[in-house]
């Protein structure tokens, strides 16, 4: 369930946009070591960790913005 005020929603697409961003900077890093042919494995693997952490908080919060529907 969420709460549906203004301020909550406008607080909820700020945090939205930040990890957005942050999941394509990550996106973009991740791509230029790939790119560079020589980088560490461990570091790219805990980036593509992060990535896929900060896309299950994006799913998390876009759920919360959206209205319950009672079926």
């Amino acid at each position: 369930m969420h709460d549906g005020t203004p301020m909550r929603m406008a607080e909820l697409r700020k945090r939205l946009v930040a990890l957005e961003q942050e999941h394509h900077d990550l996106d973009t890093a991740i791509e230029s070591l790939v790119s560079q042919g020589s980088y560490n494995q461990l570091q790219v693997q805990r980036m593509k960790k992060r990535k896929l952490h900060l896309k299950d908080h994006i799913r998390y919060l876009e759920d919360q913005m959206l209205p319950d529907i009672i079926a």
